[in-house]
C-alpha cells in the first residue's frame, strides 16, 4: 500500500464516489528557499490516472499550479467489488499508486 496516497471509494444508486488525498509538495520551481535565497526546484504531480478494474476512468494532467498535497474526488458509473487503482508520475520520474476495493 502507498504511504502517499489515502483513497476512499462508494457506490450508491450505481455511481462510485471517489475520494484520494495525495502527500506531494507540489514545488512550481518559483519559490525561493527562505534560507538561502536559491530557488526550490519544480516537483510536481504531471499525470493521475485512475482505472477501475483495468478501464481508465479519469485521467489528470496537472503542473506546478496545483497546491500541495492535492485531493481530488470524481465519480463514475461503476459498482461494489470494483478494484480501483489509482497511480501518479512527477516530473523527477518518480510514481505512486494505490489500490482499494469500492465499498
Amino acid at each position: 500500500m502507498s504511504q502517499s496516497i489515502k483513497i476512499r471509494a462508494k457506490e450508491k444508486k450505481g455511481v462510485v464516489v471517489v475520494k484520494a488525498l495525495m502527500r506531494h509538495p507540489m514545488e512550481t520551481g518559483l519559490r525561493k528557499d527562505s534560507k538561502t535565497g536559491s530557488l526550490i526546484p519544480a516537483h510536481f504531480i504531471e499525470e493521475l490516472v485512475c482505472e477501475a478494474n483495468g478501464q481508465q476512468v479519469i485521467k489528470a494532467l496537472w503542473s506546478g499550479g496545483v497546491s500541495a498535497n492535492p485531493y481530488i474526488s470524481f465519480e463514475y458509473k461503476g459498482g461494489k467489488g470494483d478494484r480501483l487503482k489509482l497511480s501518479w508520475l512527477d516530473n523527477t520520474g518518480k510514481s505512486e499508486s494505490a489500490t482499494v476495493d469500492v465499498r
